[in-house]
């Protein structure tokens, strides 16, 4: 192998710090090997700080020939059994632990990079290390834990221990060098421990379990960490629980398991050996993934998610993804994977994990010809054996191919090239051949292209002038209202274009793309004008990022649904033009105007996520933003078209809503759990003791467009102790407070994509003087001792949206009894009155004969008011009052109690509904929310004379 100077000079450094740490009598017998520890060194900075550093280490290795086993899984267990022995803490344990495994890794990256293994090698020694840990770990901790905590049984007196499911690479026997793992953990049947003073749960008793191996495994220390685990595969993900029973997990995949979880499914294996429990939990989860019948819809599946991962590619704005990107290994394992889900029910030679096996029985089975499997093969053992090189570097999980020159160099000579370009002009070739044989399978067959028009190419590609360009619009347009401010529109768009720094293939694109787009304009019966200036916009943002013109050049179906939603909404237009990767979802237009159901939102939602590395916090919440901001855009189209109606839109809108906060509170929890450990009154409740509190349009589930969030977070009162972490404790209270400022942030904080939501906790005790998060008992303090009028009219439209059922019926009983109390009708009427009159001053808009459809007289706030006053005015003699916090089901309630006439009730509520739609329509046509028209000038006059009955007493 030919060493470049760069190369060479990180190995001389590696053996210049090796020189001085060796006695004279280690580094004699390092030089037995130097050849070969000199490769290592210039290719693998990982290796060479390891052996440079720990010459014991290496000369232990040297002397057991160790360098020159091809097979060494039975030493892992026997190590690992003899260094467990002497374990008595957790610190000697992670300390061990992560020394063990590097030693191991270094071997194995040794051995790769001096071409003394091949693929299959590599792969059986990385998970079975992989697996050795995890294994020999959680029998550790289960006799630790049953030391402490008792041994579980079941009802039926068996003994309980808790599997480990390995999905992905781990479950495949095919682990990468630098993978995190994927587990799912579980128990057979429910029960209580014996032994011990006190009896656990099972379930709580392995949730700890679990909770414990987790740490010892991922925690980063001075020593690192062994290995990233990502739990996000287990049912309902983030949101669910740790561990599940047998009959729980059975339980959610046959109601709730989707296809992507099937896909997962293909490779989850129990670790460790068998035994009854594991043969058990494999026939049961068998039916889940392999149908009995051909299943053909296999192929519909898979293509949805390479689309969402082609997608992901471009959000992420991945280059040289040799995973991920057209070609990767992610394609050749949706080929195999295509046949094993749609043909493994009924070949059972099909029901294997370990990829290259199954192509090699897909051949055997006649599902892929002989050229195919000979194609396949050699490209995937190539791009597996890059993907370890490249992360045997500098143990770094990683398949972009790197951006510096020595990495480049590292990575060209270890695959056995002379540079680093003769590498890329090969693995292009490789990926080329790949994407071919994909398309073949799964792509698309309805793809289209996008074909010139000649009559508007020359529109695009001449230098024409305002006058000439105004001349082809009026000879081919067909909407010639506006025909100056067209051509205007026309003239300033290419002269924009014309200036843009865009690459030759940019470039191409657009000259491609354009004349479709006039094409589509001069069909326009009207609005081309304005449509045009909107899409223009648009195009010019997106003008230097090439992945974008090519998803609507190569896409006319896309282009078509730009235009569609262009045309009828402002707000859709600004969405798109903010945040392009919003243009993937024009890719389907039956999801794009049918949004996700409410009741799956949380489902779709971990779906999302479980993209995104667990630790990259960054990339998670630009993720929930995206996610957002794809719902919202489904969500307009939908009520653009007239596909939901108003109250649907608002229901959509406040439980996507709920589903984020639900996902914001996971992952603020998961962070601060991670950094002080678990606070006692979580482990008294077995739940997180929070409680999150609606008010406002959230709390009456009338979200509209560009709607905050008012929010109030409560806590249990009881928060003497102090959290479970055994170098930095936190006191519960210090804990809890901690979380509110966290949530507040991910919530706020401004990324490329925006913030997630505008969240308001003024609501709370004392305001913006109090602190962020209320136990709840000073809560039920605060709202019967301090309370204003104008808090006890927003406790109305107040709603628990989230926490364990016991904080939720503890606020419901605080804001019944609150609501019910007896008070001064008559000083709350005025009262009420006054609030009213003071905001309409400071905050109306628009000119006085205009109507401000939310602030002025007549408008929804008038109408909220009335609601608010009858039921504080009532609720104490009318309990019944109190269960709504939604304006229409409280005037229908006030007039089954004779408060009002059923034509009063219905007056009102028609007259929101209406005000309502205009309000939101305006904003979905971004514009203001002031109204000068008369069409509302009936349901006004309603509103005002019915102020002046309930709030003013006037006889009317």
């Amino acid at each position: 192998m030919k060493y470049s100077e760069m190369m060479k000079k990180e190995a001389d450094r590696y053996f210049s710090v090796l020189r001085e740490k060796a006695s004279d009598e280690q580094f004699a017998i390092i030089e037995t090997i130097k050849d070969e520890l000199y490769q290592t060194f210039c290719l693998s900075d990982f290796a060479g700080r390891f052996f440079s550093q720990r010459p014991d280490v290496l000369c232990r290795l040297i002397d057991s020939g160790e360098f020159g086993m091809n097979d060494r899984v039975e030493r892992y267990g026997q190590e690992l059994d003899e260094m467990l022995s002497s374990v008595y803490d957790d610190n000697t344990l992670k300390k061990k632990l992560r020394l063990f495994r590097n030693e191991k890794l270094a071997v194995i990256a040794h051995r790769q990079l001096n071409h003394l293994s091949d693929l299959q090698e590599e792969f059986r020694h990385l998970s079975e290390l992989a697996e050795k840990i995890i294994v020999k770990t959680l029998d550790y901790l289960y006799k630790r834990c049953c030391q402490a905590f008792g041994t579980p049984y079941s009802a039926d007196g068996e003994q309980q221990k808790m599997l480990v499911i390995g999905m992905g690479k781990l479950g495949g026997r095919e682990l990468n060098f630098s993978s995190d793992i994927d587990l799912i953990f579980c128990y057979p049947h429910r029960g209580e421990t014996q032994g011990a003073r006190r009896s656990l749960d099972n379930q709580v008793f392995f949730t700890r379990l679990g909770q414990q191996l987790i740490q010892i495994l991922d925690q980063q220390t001075a020593d690192g960490i062994v290995y990233r685990v990502d739990m996000r595969l287990r049912p309902f993900g983030d949101s669910g629980p740790l561990v599940s029973s047998f009959a729980a997990l059975e339980d959610y995949y046959l109601k709730h398991g989707r296809s992507w979880e099937r896909y997962a499914m293909v490779k989850g294996r129990v670790l460790g050996e068998k035994t009854p429990e594991s043969v058990e939990l494999d026939n049961m989860l068998r039916p889940f993934v392999y149908r009995r019948y051909l299943d053909f819809g296999a192929i519909e599946s898979l293509r949805k998610m390479k689309a969402m991962i082609e997608a992901e590619v471009r959000r992420r704005q991945l280059r040289d993804n040799f995973k991920l990107g057209a070609g990767g290994i992610r394609e050749i394992e949706f080929i195999a994977q295509v046949f094993q889900l749609m043909r493994g029910g009924r070949m059972v030679s099909l029901q294997e994990r370990n990829l290259m096996r199954v192509l090699e029985n897909l051949k055997h089975n006649s599902c892929i010809t002989e050229d195919v499997y000979n194609c396949l093969m050699p490209c995937y053992v190539f791009l597996r054996q890059t993907e370890n090189v490249l992360q045997e570097i500098n143990d770094e999980q990683t398949q972009t191919l790197p951006s510096g020159e020595l990495n480049q160099e590292r990575l060209a000579a270890a695959m056995g090239f002379e540079n680093f370009a003769a590498f890329c002009e090969h693995i292009d070739g490789i990926m080329s051949t790949v994407h071919e044989e994909f398309a073949l399978l799964i792509s698309d067959p309805e793809s289209e292209t996008v074909e010139e028009d000649p009559v508007f190419s020359d529109l695009w590609l001449l230098n024409l002038n305002r006058d000439e360009i105004r001349e082809i619009v009026m000879n081919q347009f067909k909407d010639l209202s506006q025909p100056d401010l067209l051509a205007d529109e026309i003239k300033l768009f290419k002269d924009e274009c014309s200036s843009k720094p865009m690459g030759p293939k940019g470039r191409a694109i657009l000259n491609r793309l354009v004349p479709y787009l006039f094409n589509s304009f001069a069909n326009m019966k009207h609005g081309a004008a304005t449509t045009f200036k909107r899409v223009s916009k648009l195009i010019l943002t997106i003008s230097l990022r090439t992945t974008y013109l090519q998803l609507l050049q190569e896409n006319p179906q896309a282009c078509d649904q730009l235009l569609k939603l262009c045309s009828g909404s402002e707000l859709i237009t600004a969405q798109l033009t903010e945040h392009p990767v919003l243009l993937d979802e024009l890719l389907m237009p039956n999801s794009l105007y049918k949004p996700t159901s409410p009741d799956d939102y949380s489902h779709d939602l971990h779906e999302f996520l479980m993209r995104v590395e667990s630790s990259d916090l960054e990339h998670q919440m630009e993720s929930l933003r995206q996610f957002k901001q794809i719902q919202l855009l489904r969500i307009c189209a939908a009520d653009l078209v007239g596909a939901l109606p108003l109250m649907k839109v608002s229901d959509y809108l406040t439980y996507l809503a709920q589903a984020i906060l639900n996902e914001v509170v996971n992952l603020t929890w998961n962070q601060l759990v991670a950094k002080y450990g678990l606070p006692y009154n979580a482990h008294k409740h077995g739940d997180k003791g929070i409680c999150v509190v609606a008010y406002g349009k959230m709390g009456g589930i009338e979200l509209s467009y560009g709607s905050d969030l008012d929010l109030v977070f409560l806590c249990d009162s009881d928060l003497e102790k102090e959290t479970d972490h055994p170098e930095h404790p936190i006191s519960d209270r210090m804990f809890y407070g901690r979380f509110a400022q966290r949530l507040m942030h991910l919530f706020s904080t401004r990324l490329s994509s925006g913030v997630l939501y505008e969240v308001d906790a003024r609501l709370r005790p004392e305001g913006e003087a109090g602190p962020l998060i209320c136990s709840i008992s000073g809560y039920e303090s605060y709202l019967n001792n301090k309370a204003w009028t104008w808090e006890l009219q927003a406790l109305v439209r107040a709603r628990a949206v989230l926490g364990p059922d016991r904080l939720v019926k503890k606020f419901n009983d605080i804001r019944n009894s609150v609501l019910r109390k007896p008070r001064d009708v008559e000083k709350l009427r005025e009262e009420v009155v006054s609030m009213r009159c003071k905001m309409r001053a400071s905050l109306i808009r628009g000119p006085k004969e205009a109507f401000d459809t939310k602030q002025g007289e007549g408008g929804m706030t008038d109408i909220e008011f009335m609601a608010q006053y009858l039921t504080l005015a009532n609720a104490p003699t009318n309990p019944d009052l109190v269960l709504w916090s939604d304006n229409v089901r409280i005037f229908e309630e006030c007039a089954r109690l004779g408060f009002i006439t059923e034509d009063e009730a219905k007056c009102l509520i028609n007259a929101y509904l209406d005000i309502r739609a205009m309000y939101h329509h305006h904003s979905l046509l971004g514009i203001s929310r002031v109204y000068d028209g008369h069409k509302l000038d009936e349901q006004r006059e309603g509103v005002k004379r019915l102020w002046r009955k309930i709030m003013l007493k006037e006889e009317v």
